[in-house]
């Protein structure tokens, strides 16, 4: 599956707030449920900036055309904005069916979790240290699972 990457600048050049902001705009950038959907949250995503989760784990959303991981950047690297790509992208990931997974801290996913039940069905909370599972079947992963390497044959000479 192919993706693509942003890096948000976030505080302290701009509030967690802006920051998703400018989020919103990069994902649904047209009005619509979606964009609407996501401004709703903005509260509970603008938290999870602020705990600087999405410094290492990105927010992902899955929907039309690839895969959007997006991190945001902090102290000087959000000053400087070197590795800052804010970017629209070629696709809106959120035309059509779609998907939204937040990072957040152990301590944090019960309360988001809540939270976000209460304003959205598509977007979720994950613990940071986890990776985005959409339940989507990857291409030919149950076909490697279930794979063995002969390391005998494979090392013969």
């Amino acid at each position: 599956m192919s993706a693509v990457a942003r890096r948000i600048r976030a505080t302290p050049a701009r509030a967690a707030s802006d920051a998703w902001q400018v989020i919103v705009d990069l994902i649904a950038p047209k009005d619509g449920d979606a964009r609407r959907e996501l401004l709703s949250i903005a509260g509970i995503a603008s938290a999870i900036i602020s705990t600087e989760s999405p410094k290492a784990s990105p927010m992902v959303v899955r929907g039309k055309g690839p895969r959007v991981r997006m991190y945001c950047l902090y102290d000087e690297d959000a000053v400087t904005g070197d590795d800052a790509n804010e970017a629209a992208l070629a696709e809106c990931p959120t035309a059509g069916d779609w998907v939204m997974s937040l990072p957040a801290d152990a301590d944090d996913v019960p309360w988001v979790k809540d939270a976000l039940a209460k304003k959205s069905t598509r977007v979720k909370v994950r613990e940071k240290s986890e990776p985005f599972d959409d339940g989507e079947e990857q291409p030919g992963k149950a076909a490697t699972a279930d794979a063995a390497i002969n390391m005998e044959a494979f090392l013969r000479p």
